[in-house]
């Protein structure tokens, strides 16, 4: 540890500073990997040795916002520090109060549940017991909706820019000069032009073309579901705990390279994989389901898993991209109508376009991840640039 490491826990006070000592003691790792990171580090423990009031909460939540750890895009002692800095003020919080600062509420409950965490602040309980959350009923969070924008006003016409009106005859007053109903002929001839706009609309957005002479636009899942509409990409577990509410599930914090940081990823391999396998593993992702709640813990993406063709009790594996990759690289199926793809957005759920796809996914004989076309049989090998995705033992298996 750096000097400077080492000055900034000092400053902090007990029992803060003998809880970051504690989770220190167990890796180089906690002060930051590289040198820029171990800078934030130390400033973020500098931070925490300040007092923290119900004041400043608010600017905490901003910066918090974008973050799911607060130096790195990894578990750092930072975390540990803030954690411990914000527990006397957060601990004693009422719902309608964390409700107010969710940022903060989602990112302390997230670093209590940390391994390095749980297991440090055991000879300290019951000072950092657990903080429970009422995340449930938590109001839906609501967005400013930007003010319109004001219409310029248009510069007057002069006499001789103005075009009389075409008339068959002198026009009826209207209603709201005379206080007195139209008269039935023009109300008439009123309701027949408000049809025939009304039709004109929906003629445009029923896929005539507009005013610009373009068709209406064609939605981007339109079409057959395929397999270059998914979104793969290479990602790496930073961190990796059990669901403190099913036996079933892990939460990852997976890398894909994204500056917003680590996504939150909730998978069913705690019966299949030991989290020891789990730790800092490179795999594939599906980057582009809708985000789903898995029992109180949103997830937003899919590990892409080979089952063994004899059923899950068989074997499940991660799929593993070459060796080398970096997070975030794009994963795609070999083909020329493949390679080229952008993948959707986002699947939209009712189209079900990954289930469609999905029984095609498959590992070959050399135990290569592939896209097998059920109606020509053709075989589109999953990769990257570098190499071919592959299962570690089993061949024949199927992929989700």
């Amino acid at each position: 540890m750096s000097s400077s490491f080492q000055d900034a826990v000092s400053k902090l006070r007990s029992p803060v500073k003998e809880l970051v000592s504690v989770v220190t003691e167990k890796g180089q790792k906690y002060a930051g990997e590289t040198e820029s990171d171990q800078k934030e580090v130390v400033s973020w423990i500098e931070k925490s040795s300040e007092t923290v009031t119900e004041g400043i909460l608010k600017d905490l939540d901003a910066v918090l916002l974008p973050k799911t750890y607060v130096a790195t895009n990894y578990f750092t002692a930072a975390d540990v520090a803030l954690y411990g800095a914000l527990y006397p003020v957060v601990s004693k919080l009422q719902p309608v109060q964390y409700y107010s600062t969710p940022s903060i509420a989602r990112y302390f409950d997230h670093i209590q549940s940390q391994e390095p965490i749980r297991t440090a602040v055991a000879p300290f309980e019951p000072v950092f017991g657990v903080v429970q959350f009422d995340f449930d009923n938590a109001p839906a969070i609501q967005r400013k909706a930007e003010p319109p924008k004001k219409k310029e006003k248009k510069a007057a016409a002069t006499p001789a820019q103005e075009a009389p009106p075409v008339v068959s005859g002198p026009p009826a007053p209207a209603a709201s000069e005379t206080g007195t109903p139209a008269p039935p002929a023009q109300e008439k001839t009123q309701k027949k032009e408000k049809k025939e706009k009304k039709k004109d609309v929906a003629n445009e957005e029923g896929g005539k073309k507009n005013k610009g002479g373009k068709a209406a636009p064609v939605a981007e899942d339109a079409g057959e579901p395929v397999p270059s509409m998914v979104d793969l990409r290479v990602g790496h577990i930073v961190d990796v705990i059990k669901h403190p509410d099913a036996d079933g599930l892990y939460i990852e914090q997976i890398d894909l390279g994204e500056e917003t940081g680590p996504r939150t990823v909730v998978s069913g391999l705690v019966h299949y994989i030991p989290i020891e396998e789990m730790r800092d593993k490179y795999l594939v992702a599906v980057c582009n389901l809708k985000p789903a709640n898995m029992r109180g813990v949103k997830s937003f993406a899919m590990v892409l898993a080979a089952t063994s063709k004899d059923g899950k009790e068989a074997g499940i594996e991660l799929i593993q991209p070459p060796p080398g990759s970096k997070p975030g690289e794009r994963v795609y199926f070999e083909g020329a109508e493949f390679e080229t793809a952008t993948p959707l957005s986002q699947l939209n759920p009712k189209k079900k376009i990954f289930e469609t796809v999905q029984p095609g996914f498959t590992t070959l004989e050399s135990r290569e991840a592939a896209w097998v076309n059920p109606a020509t049989k053709s075989v589109h090998r999953i990769r990257t640039k570098d190499g071919v995705c592959v299962a570690p033992t089993l061949a024949g298996a199927s992929l989700s």
